[in-house]
């Protein structure tokens, strides 16, 4: 006989020696607490409500002991966290320590004592590192172009010399400065060239076999005034003719082409009223450089003036004889 038996409820915990192969047995319903029922019952809305709308309020199945539980399910380890290494933290900075307040009265005074001078710190000599200079090599060094020489300028004029044909007759002069008289006007204005151009044109008076004696040289101020010097020589009839020395050289302003105009007109115009041969040595030039390159200029004026007057003179002579 079990103790249920005895007492008439049920124990779960009963050992009866087959657990857990006996079934268990559900526990008989425990009746509420309160008057029983019956028609004379109270009423209760409740129990009501659930015949009304036929609700299954069947309480679930009870627990069974002898029902087998899960097994534990292992979960896996977390991996260890390798912790990144942690920047150091800095150092607080020392707090300034300030000193307690000295009463003034209890600080003990104390006598001034003057600071030592420092001892004077010879200094050692410093002998220089032997430097050895780099080698450096020299650049290779490209040959500038060469000026052209004077010579190898284009000529300015056409090379050769005049062929007359048989058959016609010639009256030609020639540079003959025998027993000739020879006026010479040359200005001052430039005169580094110009007294250049006055000696080769002497030069060339004399290898014509012109007397010194026999030539007069006549300063003017500049080339403008060439003109009048070259008229009023040739109007005296003394002169066999004459020669006109000058340098004009272009500057800033225009003044370059009224003197250059002016003094080849006036000598052109003297030669022609009076009759005297006039010939024209005056230099037209851009610079003093071409200027200078030209001084035997001279010369050529010298003997284109000695030639024209030995021409003057054959056409005087032939008229003479034909007349």
């Amino acid at each position: 006989m079990t103790d249920r038996d005895r007492s008439g409820t049920y124990n779960p915990f009963e050992d009866t020696g087959d657990w857990p192969f006996r079934e268990s047995v559900p526990p008989p319903p425990v009746q509420p607490p309160g008057p029983p029922a019956g028609p004379d019952a109270p009423f209760d809305l409740e129990q009501h409500e659930v015949e009304e709308h036929d609700v299954d309020l069947e309480p679930a199945a009870p627990f069974r002991l002898d029902e087998l539980r899960p097994e534990p399910v292992e979960e896996p380890e977390p991996e260890p966290v390798v912790a990144s290494e942690a920047e150091p933290e800095p150092e607080p900075e020392p707090e300034p320590v300030v000193p307690d307040e000295v009463d003034e009265d209890a600080a003990v005074s104390l006598p001034d004592v003057e600071p030592a001078e420092p001892a004077p710190v010879e200094s050692l000599p410093v002998e220089p590192l032997p430097v050895e200079p780099l080698p450096v090599e020299p650049l290779p060094v490209e040959p500038l172009p060469v000026a052209a020489e004077a010579s190898e300028q284009p000529e300015e004029h056409a090379p050769g010399e005049l062929e007359i044909p048989e058959g016609p007759e010639v009256l030609e002069g020639a540079p003959n400065g025998f027993r000739r008289t020879v006026a010479v006007v040359v200005s001052r204005f430039n005169a580094d060239v110009t007294n250049r151009l006055l000696e080769s044109a002497l030069d060339a008076l004399t290898d014509a076999h012109v007397t010194l004696e026999s030539i007069t040289v006549v300063p003017v101020p500049g080339a403008f005034e060439l003109p009048l010097a070259a008229m009023a020589l040739a109007k005296t009839r003394r002169f066999s003719c004459v020669v006109a020395l000058g340098c004009v050289i272009r500057g800033e302003t225009p003044h370059f082409d009224y003197v250059a105009g002016e003094a080849a007109s006036g000598l052109q115009l003297a030669a022609i009223e009076t009759g005297v041969p006039v010939s024209f040595g005056l230099l037209t030039c851009e610079t003093k450089a071409q200027a200078e390159a030209r001084v035997g200029r001279g010369a050529d004026a010298a003997r284109a003036a000695l030639e024209m007057a030995d021409l003057f003179t054959q056409v005087r002579t032939r008229a003479a004889r034909t007349g």
